[in-house]
């Protein structure tokens, strides 16, 4: 059975339990509790949970109503017991919506009769659960601003950022922690699982290399499981970035993140001090603390996700575009297709850049590659798969292909080659930082003629558009009025 399969079953066993009136949402949470006993098997760190609560003395409680008592008890107790911080994070004030113990077992006894030793390699297991993250993100669709990133997407983006062994990696808005877990996974597989590294630096990549930050305590829970079933024991804050607990996260040689779309509520602004802009608009907010919170040292970068409304927005968002190309190198945006997020309409980009040694004229270019334009419309019929970043990672490198990006490439930028790529694709374009500041500094740029729109230079003078537009308003007034002569 593959992973996939696997994730199916499970959770299809949601839909058992709607009797007891438990949402998708709900039911993954429900599921992480029982899930993760039986992964700690698996995975051979149940001597990490209290004895009592371990899943083979678990899973042998015959009588129902026993094994539901002793289910509750354990989440009201196990973050006393143990003494791995990890797991006490993952059941802090843990509660079942469970409400008869027939489907309790239900869940216990599907989840046993799994092979997962015979059938599933071991680093298939956290796959299933990243199978169950999607399916639930998909379910949600959005939530308060949080929309689940796509696995092909936040890959790219790893890859073309570079990790290094010894780096320290970030996400202020760590969701599920899906960014973290591909940066070390994109380690992994150049060390040979840390194997080639020394025991100093295997701990380092475990327990400090990569940290996050998330505000909503489920997907917090749901962080710290992933990471677990990853082998990473980093910290995740459950706190708010934008608050003053988020001004300690600094210094890193490398940030990745989605950050919630969205505002505070009632236009409340952040509560930081160390902030010049602060604006009612969340993702605003993040973009100032991402590129403040990189190490000065001329090699520090991030790559966020963001929407439109970032690239133009005037007042604040225009006095951080002008601190971001000022503090920063701005060298790449990507424009994304439509569609690929679980909310309709969502338009979005990914912002590239290194953080500079000065605090001023970093930004030189800025290159604009549009994956929006006349593109697939992406879903169930057409899958969005790393294959559609193909073209924008040859610009992007200069000419090195997806498949060699991991191998063969360094993450240095050569002008001239992307120049090279430019005259061969329309869709890459460079823009100076004179002609940028000319458009009064909108980033909303790099968007190719769309052949399903008119152009605006075969449109008229504007006097004229509105002449022709009262013409035919008068017209249809004189049909109505006849219309309503004639019903009369």
């Amino acid at each position: 059975m593959s992973a996939e399969e696997i994730a199916q079953k499970l959770w299809n066993l949601c839909n058992v339990l709607r009797d007891d009136g438990v949402t998708y949402h709900q039911y993954l949470n429900e599921l992480t509790y029982i899930l993760f006993l039986k992964l700690s098997e698996v995975r051979k760190f149940d001597q990490e949970i209290p004895e009592e609560y371990r899943w083979e003395r678990f899973k042998s409680i015959k009588d129902n109503k026993e094994l539901y008592d002793t289910y509750r008890e354990l989440l009201a107790t196990i973050s006393a017991k143990t003494e791995n911080a990890t797991i006490k994070e993952i059941y802090t004030n843990a509660s079942s919506m469970l409400r008869k113990p027939v489907n309790l077992r239900t869940l216990v006894t599907a989840i046993d009769g799994i092979d997962w030793f015979e059938d599933t390699e071991k680093d298939q297991i956290a796959t299933i659960y990243e199978e169950l993250l999607e399916k639930n993100a998909n379910e949600k669709k959005s939530g308060a601003g949080q929309y689940f990133t796509p696995r092909p997407l936040i890959n790219v983006m790893v890859d073309l950022l570079v990790p290094e062994i010894g780096e320290r990696w970030n996400d202020p808005a760590a969701g599920t922690f899906g960014f973290m877990i591909a940066a070390d996974h994109y380690l992994k597989e150049k060390t040979d699982s840390y194997f080639t590294l020394t025991d100093k630096e295997r701990r380092f990549q475990k327990h400090e290399a990569f940290t996050g930050c998330e505000l909503v305590q489920d997907a917090h829970r749901l962080a710290l499981m992933n990471a677990k079933l990853h082998g990473i024991e980093s910290p995740i804050a459950l706190a708010d970035t934008l608050s003053q607990e988020g001004e300690a996260f600094k210094n890193y040689d490398g940030v990745l993140a989605n950050p919630p779309f969205g505002t505070k509520k009632g236009g409340e602004r952040p509560t930081r001090t160390d902030l010049t802009f602060l604006s009612s608009n969340k993702q605003l907010n993040f973009l100032q603390h991402i590129y403040r919170s990189l190490k000065k040292d001329g090699k520090a970068r991030a790559a966020v996700v963001l929407p439109d409304n970032v690239l133009f927005e005037d007042g604040d968002g225009l006095k951080i575009r002008r601190d971001l190309m000022d503090k920063c190198t701005l060298h790449t945006i990507l424009r994304l297709p439509t569609g690929i997020f679980y909310a309709a309409g969502v338009k979005t980009n990914v912002l590239f850049f290194t953080r500079g040694k000065t605090e001023t004229g970093n930004t030189k270019n800025v290159w604009v590659y549009d994956m929006r334009t006349n593109a697939p419309s992406f879903g169930k019929r057409t899958p969005f798969t790393r294959a559609a970043f193909a073209d924008f990672v040859k610009a992007y490198t200069g000419g090195i292909s997806i498949d060699e990006v991991k191998d063969n490439w360094q993450g240095d930028i050569d002008e001239t080659k992307r120049a090279e790529i430019a005259e061969e694709d329309n869709r890459w374009q460079v823009f100076t930082r004179d002609a940028i500041a000319d458009k009064g500094d909108s980033l909303d740029i790099g968007l190719i003629a769309d052949s399903s729109l008119s152009n605006g230079e075969d449109l008229g003078e504007p006097i004229d558009i509105a002449r022709e537009a009262m013409l035919e308003l008068q017209a249809i007034n004189k049909e109505l009025e006849d219309l309503i002569k004639e019903l009369s």
